[in-house]
């Protein structure tokens, strides 16, 4: 049961790269609306929308890299909360934002429609 838990959280994903940002006191909004996974117990494919939202220090996120990450999930077993907080914690190891928030909003299955929610700083 652990194993089926844990699903994904140590996947080698692609790194997310950052740019210099040349201002300061502003927010950026990622949508990424074809979002995909898998189903660790099921195996069967969840699909959603993750929206990426914070605030600059010193650095901003490269959309290509940010693309390339977000494809790593499409083949990936990972429970709906754990991969919310993975990209968060991705995003924040990468870009250190001064504050940010990770939304999934997954369609329907089995009747229930999820949001899960993750911020940082908590």
């Amino acid at each position: 049961m652990k194993e089926l838990i844990e699903s994904g959280l140590n996947a080698k994903l692609p790194k997310i790269e950052c740019f210099p940002s040349q201002f300061k006191g502003y927010e950026v909004t990622h949508i990424i609306p074809e979002f995909t996974s898998l189903c660790p117990k099921t195996g069967l494919p969840d699909f959603g929308t993750i929206t990426i939202k914070y605030t600059p220090d010193k650095f901003c996120i490269e959309l290509k890299s940010l693309k390339l990450y977000i494809g790593a999930y499409r083949n990936l077993g990972i429970f709906y909360e754990n991969l919310v907080n993975l990209i968060l914690k991705d995003i924040v190891k990468s870009c250190k934002p001064l504050w940010t928030e990770v939304t999934g909003e997954f369609n329907p299955r089995g009747g229930i429609k999820s949001i899960v929610r993750a911020t940082y700083p908590k």
